[in-house]
């Protein structure tokens, strides 16, 4: 996943304004306690951030990769 990819996600899973609060101050036990932000900022890869965004959020497989069903999920991080 590219971070344009990561961005246009947010913005038709979340919607742009509201994506940008949630990406912006939405700190992710998943992360560290860091923000999207910030996890993107210290190089995470973007994939791994959205997985985490997602899974705080609470968003649904169905819901998690936007309108158009034949979009590729990124695959998780393994543990």
């Amino acid at each position: 996943m590219r971070y344009r990819e990561f961005d246009q996600l947010v913005a038709e899973v979340l919607g742009r304004a509201q994506g940008r609060v949630q990406v912006t101050t939405l700190h992710l036990a998943g992360l560290d306690d860091r923000t999207a932000e910030q996890a993107l900022a210290d190089g995470e890869e973007p994939a791994v951030v959205w997985h985490a965004l997602a899974d705080e959020l609470e968003i649904d497989d169905a819901h998690r990769w936007g309108p158009d069903a034949r979009h590729p999920a990124p695959p998780r991080r393994r543990a």
